[in-house]
């Protein structure tokens, strides 16, 4: 971050406010366990948040920073950079770093968890109650550009897998061939635990976590236990269709809820629906569009799921992947009430035919969730499951998405290359800086779903945006870049370009189309 401003800061706040430019960690401990950047992160986060540092007040140099807790300048960089793309802090060229003035004051307090005794949250639907009962007796098809949702399965560590599988095979003991907890491994759950903590700011137990078959499967046990019949959602339009699925099965009523470039439109959602049940949202990267939802917006969020007694499902399905900085902290790491039940994969980190996934969900409620899982099909393979904990014990999981990033960063840069080379007046590319991919506007005289039909037909799968959503919208096309490798994404494009000048001179003047994602941005 840029820094032009040193000079020293007025240290006669109003009252009961903290001293301007002071940090919130009056120290670090550099035998703590978590990272220095981090502790410097965590303090200043939870001083926004409780008001200690208010909107708009302008932070000490990083230098100053740095001689005050004896760190290196980098170390607070870092730390500030961080709370920079999630929202908290702007830098103002020639005045330096200052909290965001977009903070609500009467949603800060109320957001910030660990400062009240934890709410009771809201009650889990009366069809959920029923599986507590149980709670003790705990289509294939060849991946094609620009297909979604595919990871580069090529470059998977399979001889480390394949090891670790071998030994876990020569060790098995007799009771792993017997039916398992239904809430899955311990080890794994652990481990787990410690990845989210470490990697998504979100400190759980290992006790809050359930294994499941896939995102799909938490998606579908959320709507049995937590959603009566008739119970509303708010659902993102554009938004996930699979997850619309899951819901409407459990007998919800969809209330489809617009997104903008800040993500959901929470006051629209209040609008529309203001005593819904659940809220079901993708806040790190928003499906399809890949915006970010704000920190305004979550906090609106998690204020209207408290007074509404409301759940919220976090659906977080691809963050690992950011190409600048670090990973965003989670929705349910800023939850201090019980309403967030944060939902991960591994199928799309490590490969699809895993069909590993998991939930963290409020203890008080873990019994029901559990139930439900063993009502639907008891427990996931023990085995799968061990070879994944030992390759998060190991660091291989750590290590192997630092390679994807780079990997899944150089792809994405391809895919801009080869769209500029040959897309170039038809479609305008719009690079995500997280996510697996990208989306593409197309001109205003062209039908995003009439292209994508055409592009089928020469075996060029990319998706159309007005197939996810249920309101007018620009047309655009989504491609999926992470699977494929940089000479299949050219060629692919080359026969896309062929495609749109096939469909009428149309495809050539790509107008003025309104956009609601970010303005473009190339990872590293």
């Amino acid at each position: 971050m840029k820094e032009e401003s040193t000079e020293p800061i007025d240290s006669r706040p109003p009252s009961g406010h903290a001293a301007a430019g002071r940090l919130a960690p009056s120290r670090v401990d550099p035998d703590a366990k978590a990272p220095l950047y981090r502790q410097i992160y965590d303090g200043l986060r939870l001083d926004i948040l409780a008001g200690a540092l208010r909107p708009g007040q302008r932070l000490a140099s990083t230098r100053a920073m740095a001689q005050e807790l004896g760190v290196s300048r980098n170390t607070v960089l870092e730390a500030i950079d961080q709370l920079t793309a999630e929202g908290y802090l702007v830098g103002r060229a020639g005045s330096g770093t200052f909290v965001t003035d977009r903070l609500p004051d009467d949603l800060l307090r109320t957001a910030l968890p660990g400062r009240e005794a934890p709410a009771a949250g809201p009650d889990i639907a009366r069809r959920g109650h029923q599986y507590r009962q149980w709670a003790q007796a705990s289509r294939s098809e060849r991946a094609r550009p620009f297909q979604l949702g595919r990871p580069a399965v090529d470059r998977f560590p399979w001889p480390l897998w394949w090891r670790l599988s071998a030994k876990r095979g020569r060790t098995v003991s007799p009771e792993w061939l017997d039916y398992s907890p239904s809430a899955g491994y311990p080890p794994l759950r652990r481990a787990l635990a410690d990845y989210l903590r470490r990697s998504r700011g979100l400190a759980c137990s290992p006790e809050q976590i359930l294994i499941v078959r896939g995102s799909q499967q938490g998606l579908d046990l959320a709507a049995r236990v937590l959603l009566d019949p008739g119970d509303a959602v708010w659902m993102e339009d554009p938004g996930y269709g699979a997850a619309e699925v899951a819901f409407a099965a459990g007998g919800a009523r969809l209330v489809r809820v617009p997104v903008d470039k800040d993500g959901l439109d929470v006051d629209a959602g209040r609008r529309l629906e203001p005593a819904a049940r659940l809220a079901y949202v993708t806040p790190s990267h928003q499906y399809p569009l890949g915006v970010t939802l704000s920190l305004a917006r979550r906090l609106r969020l998690l204020e209207w799921a408290r007074s509404a007694g409301a759940w919220v499902v976090e659906d977080d399905y691809d963050s690992e992947y950011r190409y600048e900085g670090r990973p965003l902290a989670s929705l349910a790491g800023l939850d201090g009430g019980g309403t967030v039940i944060y939902l991960g994969t591994l199928s799309k980190v490590l490969f699809p035919a895993l069909r590993l996934g998991y939930l963290v969900v409020p203890e008080a409620h873990l019994d029901a969730f559990v139930g439900a899982r063993y009502a639907s099909d008891r427990h996931t393979s023990i085995l799968e499951q061990a070879v994944v904990a030992d390759f998060l014990d190991g660091g291989h999981f750590d290590r192997h998405i630092r390679r994807m990033r780079v990997l899944y960063a150089e792809r994405q840069a391809a895919l801009a290359d080869a769209a500029g080379s040959y897309l170039g007046g038809a479609l305008d590319l719009q690079s995500s800086p997280t996510g697996l991919h990208d989306v593409g506007w197309l001109g205003p005289g062209l039908d995003d779903r009439r292209v994508a039909a055409a592009a089928a037909e020469r075996g060029v799968f990319v998706g159309a945006l007005s197939n996810y959503g249920h309101r007018p919208m620009p047309p655009a096309l989504l491609f999926g870049y992470a699977g494929f490798p940089a000479e299949s994404l050219r060629r692919a494009t080359e026969d896309l370009a062929r495609v749109l000048d096939g469909l009428g001179d149309s495809s050539r003047a790509i107008g003025a189309a309104p956009r609601i994602g970010p303005s473009a941005s190339r990872g590293p």
